[in-house]
């Protein structure tokens, strides 16, 4: 493609060279450049392009992108003659157009369906391309787990919400699958670093706000990470949010331009759940669908479940869906690493989910305790350079409800996992709670099965549907459906 077309639409440029020429492909990594590509220098957390700029044009880059406020004019004067040097004020939102362009802006050929919040993403994605699905519509998915076309894995992805040079490569393979709707989890960090800039959205849903993503890498306070996730409704005309959270009301003064509707529980909405009933299996509810008061079972317990479930359905109406077919769909629902009952030879109780905040941990524990006849045993631990804030919450929550408590490692990252523990504990010792300390996490798992009996629950709290453990830069594999069945055979081998 020729670099004026892939710049189209970008203001305020600054161009020395050449921009009639053919572009192979765009990159943000110099190692990966090849011959006629354009490399995009991005400043990260931990690097910065800017200072790569000579590996890729040794590489073949035959244009280079660039931020005003990050290039030295010294380099700029090195660069060779023949190579095309672009200066902008943000590479950022730059690339994420510039990769609309080069994809031909595959997210105009589908209805495209953003779900953001802080809990009750993936869930909802999967909720809403299930029922889809059953209505017989083609459906991609994009999120924390993977990128899904059906069944089919097309891309693993390293967050949420993909580098937008990424997304934008997702987003054409879709339509090449023909799809006619693809569902997508917006984080507030995609928003924040314009990462769906350019995306044309269907519609959008604002699942819930608590405190999470605080940190000197993602957003300094609640307020940045509210409006960072607000910017999601100001790329599409309808909307929906959920009416029992404080946050989500504040959204159709923010955004009159857009057309919003509202679901819950509690509070006067649009769409209102009734006669909830929980139990170990699963919670039902009567809703609205169409003209008549409808029952509705969804296989995944807890409160949460209803929103989520009013989430989805809200979509899933707006798209024409047969009260039969939304039913259906909710009624066999299965979402990797969200309350994950993994079967084992010993017949016990042991729950896998991604609850990686005080109040995310808080309701499953509650919600597991109600029909538990036994103990609820808890093993979570706290992300390395991640929000040290919420460390001695998270003790806090999971003394005053579980029966016990182990504090382990989660993904320590680049910190000192027995440092997080500790933190951990300082809250935990604020309860009357029982627990104990044990950093290995698989030795922490083990040591809950080992105490477990049938009755009892596990909740293994935290990673959810990751398969790996993150220990200094390095993702060590780590799938916890495997681990707990190894340890089992271990056991029952003895």
């Amino acid at each position: 493609m020729e670099l004026k077309n892939i710049l189209a639409g970008l203001e305020n440029l600054k161009v020395k060279g050449n921009l009639d020429i053919d572009i192979s492909s765009i990159k943000n990594d110099s190692r990966k450049v090849q011959e006629n590509d354009m490399f995009v220098a991005i400043k990260g957390f931990d690097t910065n392009g800017h200072e790569h700029i000579e590996e890729a044009i040794a590489n073949g880059a035959k244009a280079v992108l660039v931020q005003e406020n990050e290039i030295n004019p010294s380099i700029i004067k090195s660069i060779p003659e023949g190579i095309t040097i672009i200066v902008t004020p943000d590479t950022r939102y730059a690339l994420a157009m510039a990769a609309c362009n080069y994809y031909k802006n595959p997210s105009k050929k589908v209805k495209l369906i953003g779900v953001t919040g802080t809990k009750g993403k993936t869930t909802t994605t999967y909720m809403i391309k299930d029922i889809l699905e059953k209505q017989g519509i083609k459906v991609g998915l994009i999120g924390t787990v993977a990128s899904y076309v059906g069944d089919k894995k097309i891309a693993n992805n390293d967050n949420t919400t993909p580098e937008s040079l990424k997304l934008q490569e997702i987003l054409a393979k879709m339509v090449e699958e023909n799809c006619e709707v693809v569902v997508m989890e917006v984080s507030s960090q995609s928003l924040k670093l314009s990462r769906v800039a350019g995306c044309e959205f269907y519609t959008a849903i604002f699942t819930n706000l608590s405190e999470d993503h605080i940190s000197s890498k993602e957003h300094p306070n609640m307020e940045d990470y509210f409006n960072s996730k607000v910017q999601l409704f100001r790329m599409c005309q309808t909307g929906f949010i959920n009416s029992d959270d404080v946050y989500s009301v504040k959204i159709p003064k923010l955004v009159p331009e857009c057309n919003i509707a509202t679901y819950g529980i509690d509070n006067h909405c649009n769409l209102l759940a009734k006669d909830i009933t929980v139990t170990n299996q699963y919670v039902d509810f009567k809703v609205k669908l169409g003209e008549r008061n409808e029952r509705v079972k969804v296989s995944i317990p807890g409160r949460f479940s209803v929103y989520n479930a009013l989430a989805a359905i809200s979509v899933a109406l707006k798209l024409g869906c047969s009260p039969e077919n939304i039913k259906e769909a909710l009624l066999d629902i299965r979402v990797p690493g969200r309350s994950e009952l993994v079967s084992n030879q010993k017949g016990l109780t042991i729950m896998i989910d991604y609850a990686h905040t005080p109040e995310s941990l808080e309701k499953i524990l509650s919600a597991v305790k109600i029909y538990t006849k036994g103990r609820v045993i808890s093993v979570f631990g706290c992300g390395g350079d991640r929000d040290k804030n919420k460390r001695p919450m998270m003790g806090e929550a999971s003394g005053r409800v579980a029966d016990y408590t182990i504090i382990t490692s989660d993904n320590p990252r680049s910190e000192n996992p027995e440092q997080i523990v500790n933190e951990i504990e300082a809250g935990m010792k604020k309860t009357k709670g029982k627990y104990e300390c044990i950093v290995d996490r698989k030795e922490a798992i083990k040591k809950a099965i080992q105490m477990a009996n049938t009755k009892d629950i596990i909740v293994l709290a935290g990673k959810g549907h990751e398969q790996y453990q993150e220990i200094n830069g390095k993702r060590n594999p780590f799938d916890e459906t495997l681990i707990v069945n190894e340890i089992i055979e271990e056991m029952e081998n003895k």
